[in-house]
């Protein structure tokens, strides 16, 4: 099938704006009224000029085949990715109609597409032609155990620290406030334990949070301490939980399984933030080998990461997993056909085995904040202040996050049900379950909800 009989809905386009004022924004520019020589090829490439507020309009380009999900260029001056002129040219493209026919691309929209595929074709060339490991074994093994070394230094450090906590008693965390904790992961930062950092910064933010917080700030420095012990035993450990270990301490692993050839449809896709990075999370569901995946892209702060699959799409491609016991986490590898609309949905299963699964995957990683899992036949129904999903065929429900009641999707999921069953997609973990994307009972195209 040509580009030009792929079309996607415009749920899905705008699943790729890096925020809800560029959702809006370029909702306003979905229509004809500003564009003009807009078009599309075959080859995946959409472009057209957009009227601004200048004497010029904006040349817009956009690829929608690219291996790691669509990319763009835009005159603007805008530093989001895709801006606001992007999104609206996609929305119109979307709408299937007239205002964005096939024909051969402008001189400035093909020499941007075709410097693309040039670069894509040399890397392709380049990573096959690549020598694998490093030019000097010695060397860059005296550097791991550099590493090594330091993290020890610090979990024996950070060890320490919650000895001295547990010995003066959990109020003293309140009344010493953040900056201790916060010296302290920075510490974790210089001994090369990004994840010991990570943490320690999260359970420097629980005390004084609400009723309780001595229970979760107790429970956080367990996780920690079994961290810190997994490290400094871990040559006592089976093969994947020490990998998976390592991996929560903050060292670099890679993808190094055999590759997997599948139909992935995209079951989700969202960013979190913090004043360092922008994290992107995309979920895949595997149609031919019904595993579910992750994909992690990074972006710096403030800028959304360039990896974008939007939901319901689905991409034949080959993926690496990452090592360690019962991770979700792959590397995107080859693409061989561009994304495309699917009907394809992910098996179901009930809130009670949701809840079995959860606990199933903490024996292989006790850190492990949530699984993904698809609940079938549940209902969105209100519990007192807060929300759960019901299931329709036992008496048994999942409560929802705090973070899932306080999203604008959950209306959209309740819109979705009107009290009806539906099959929903998300994270299960010991806080709730956040719905992602959902799909009605019969026919039915997904609904993102992030």
């Amino acid at each position: 099938m040509t580009q030009q009989g792929v079309r996607w809905t415009a749920d899905q386009v705008l699943a790729l704006a890096p925020d809800a004022a560029s959702r809006k924004a370029g909702s306003k520019l979905g229509a004809a009224g500003p564009w003009s020589e807009a078009g599309s090829s075959d080859e995946g490439t959409v472009w057209g000029l957009c009227k601004g507020s200048g004497s010029k309009p904006y040349q817009t380009v956009v690829d929608i085949a690219g291996a790691a999900g669509p990319a763009y260029k835009c005159s603007c001056p805008s530093r989001k990715f895709p801006c606001k002129h992007a999104l609206g040219l996609l929305l119109l493209w979307a709408a299937d109609d007239a205002a964005v026919p096939p024909g051969q691309p402008p001189g400035w929209a093909e020499e941007w597409a075709a410097g693309r595929r040039r670069r894509a074709e040399e890397k392709k060339a380049g990573d096959g032609s690549a020598p694998s490991g490093s030019a000097d074994p010695e060397a860059a093994r005296r550097r791991s155990e550099r590493r090594a070394e330091r993290v020890t230094a610090g979990a024996m450090e950070l060890e320490q620290r919650l000895a001295d906590l547990l010995r003066g008693g959990l109020a003293s965390a309140e009344q010493s406030g953040y900056g201790l904790w916060e010296e302290t992961a920075a510490r974790m930062v210089d001994a090369q334990a990004q994840g010991l950092a990570g943490r320690v910064r999260e359970l420097g933010a629980i005390p004084s949070t609400g009723a309780g917080w001595p229970v979760r700030l107790l429970e956080e420095c367990a996780l920690l301490h079994l961290l810190g012990q997994g490290w400094l035993r871990r040559e006592r450990l089976p093969d994947g939980l020490a990998a998976t270990v390592r991996s929560r301490m903050g060292l670099p692993t890679s993808a190094d399984s055999p590759p997997l050839r599948d139909r992935w449809l995209v079951l989700a896709q969202y960013d979190t933030t913090d004043p360092r990075l922008t994290t992107r999370r995309i979920w895949l569901h595997g149609a031919d080998s019904h595993r579910t995946v992750l994909l992690l892209s990074y972006g710096a702060a403030g800028r959304a990461p360039e990896l974008a699959l939007p939901v319901g799409l689905a991409v034949e491609a080959e993926v690496s997993a990452y090592p360690g016991a019962g991770q979700q986490r792959v590397a995107l590898g080859e693409q061989f056909a561009p994304s495309a609309p699917a009907a394809i949905r992910p098996a179901g299963t009930t809130t009670s085995q949701a809840a079995a699964r959860y606990g199933d995957a903490l024996r292989d990683d006790p850190w492990l904040e949530s699984v993904p899992v698809t609940l079938d036949r549940v209902v969105p129904a209100p519990d007192g202040d807060s929300w759960q999903l019901a299931d329709a065929d036992e008496d048994a429900a999942l409560p929802l996050t705090p973070v899932a009641r306080s999203r604008p999707g959950l209306w959209r999921l309740v819109a979705l049900s009107g009290g009806a069953p539906v099959t929903v997609f998300g994270e299960y973990g010991h806080q709730g379950f956040t719905p992602l994307t959902a799909w009605p009972e019969g026919p039915g195209d997904a609904v993102a909800l992030c």
